[in-house]
Formats: C-alpha cells, sequence, structure tokens
C-alpha cells in the first residue's frame, strides 16, 4: 500500500497527463468515425466529396458530433499542453491549438452546404447559405491556427534538441499548408484525396506532440 502510494504521481501531473491523453485519441476517433461514413454512405465519393458534407442527410448528425468531439478533445489537448510546456512558452502553441480545435467545433455547428450531388439529389454547384459561409470561414481559421502551432512547436524542439519531432512538425506544417491551398483550389480527385492524407498527417503529428508531453510530464 505504502509503495503504491509513493509511485502515484501526483494529482496536477494526473490531469496533465489526462488532458494530454485526448490529443492522441481526436486523431484516430475523428478518422474513424469519418471514414466509417464515407464508405457506408450513399453517393459518397472519397475521391471528390469533402468530409464536412456528411453533417448533410438523415445521418449529418454522426458527422457533427464527430467535429463537435474531435474539436473538444483538441481543446483539452492544448489544454494540456500549455501544462506541461515549460515557463515561458505556454501561450502561442496552446492558444493556436486551442483555435483550431474550436473552428472544428464550430464546423460542426455551422454546417457545411450540401453540394456537388452529396447527398443523393443535392446540386452540384448553389448559392452559399450564411452557416455554409461560417463553416468555410471558422475552417480557414482553424487550418491556419494549425500550420502556425505547427511551426511554432518546431522551434521549441529544435531549442530542445529534439530534431525528430522539430522536423515532423515543419514537415507536418508545409503538407497542411499545401494540402489546404489544393483543395481551397476547388479542384477534386488528387487534390482531395491529398488533404485527407494531410489531416491524417495533423492528427498524427498532435498524437506525437501529446506522447512526447506525456512521457515528460513531472
Amino acid at each position: 500500500m505504502t509503495t503504491a502510494v509513493a509511485t502515484c504521481p501526483p494529482l496536477p501531473v494526473r490531469i496533465t497527463k489526462s488532458l494530454l491523453g485526448y490529443g492522441v485519441l481526436a486523431g484516430p476517433v475523428y478518422l474513424i468515425v469519418g471514414l466509417a461514413q464515407a464508405l457506408t454512405r450513399d453517393g459518397f465519393d472519397l475521391s471528390r466529396h469533402a468530409w464536412s458534407l456528411l453533417a448533410n442527410g438523415e445521418h449529418g448528425w454522426i458527422q457533427v458530433a464527430n467535429f463537435v468531439a474531435a474539436g473538444l478533445m483538441t481543446v483539452a489537448a492544448a489544454v494540456g499542453l500549455r501544462r506541461a510546456l515549460p515557463a515561458g512558452r505556454r501561450f502561442w502553441a496552446p492558444l493556436l491549438l486551442s483555435g483550431y480545435g474550436l473552428s472544428m467545433v464550430g464546423a460542426g455547428v455551422f454546417r457545411a452546404d450540401a453540394v456537388q450531388g452529396f447527398p443523393v439529389g443535392a446540386p452540384e454547384t448553389g448559392t452559399i447559405s450564411w452557416h455554409g459561409m461560417l463553416h468555410l470561414m471558422l475552417g480557414g481559421i482553424g487550418f491556419g491556427c494549425l500550420i502556425a502551432a505547427c511551426f511554432v512547436l518546431a522551434r521549441g524542439f529544435a531549442r530542445q534538441g529534439e530534431r525528430g519531432l522539430a522536423w515532423f512538425s515543419r514537415i507536418t506544417g508545409v503538407v497542411f499548408l499545401a494540402g489546404f491551398a489544393g483543395i481551397a483550389s476547388g479542384s477534386h480527385g488528387p487534390t482531395t484525396l491529398a488533404f485527407l492524407a494531410a489531416v491524417a498527417t495533423a492528427w498524427a503529428w498532435l498524437a506525437a506532440v501529446s506522447i512526447h508531453y506525456y512521457r515528460a510530464a513531472a
């Protein structure tokens, strides 16, 4: 009994680790739920349709919940990151990561417009609604926050001598920026799949960062 008490981390450390754990869970939850819908919902084409369109239709609530859950888990990870970072580095990276998480919550609340024939029967193009405009705006702000967070943390990792994480952060920032630029151009096919790969890379990066600070928490 004495040994168990002695080896149990202090409560603040346990809280920090619990928060960082959400940074590991957010990506798999988002990707698994999104991919399951993309492969099973009638009329959805992975090479053509953005996952935001899944929030429309009879089962759209699943993707709305997916956006909100992943966004809240990202915010929790950002809070854990702030607690784990050394003094003097607790502002920008957690703030930017929180901005990305909150933008995902907003993207779930304000749905993208049904276009490109999804759900089945939707027009190819149409007038952008107020909630569709907010969805696009929040997405752009959130993606910008994520890209900036990658480079801010890359600088910190480089100073610490963590070269692997520094390069992973830089590469993630560049890959996501390129993927976002491609999808924003309005092209489909390879561009849509490339953006999906960029999203998966970003989630893997968040998990790696969260694991690093989880292990370092003391």
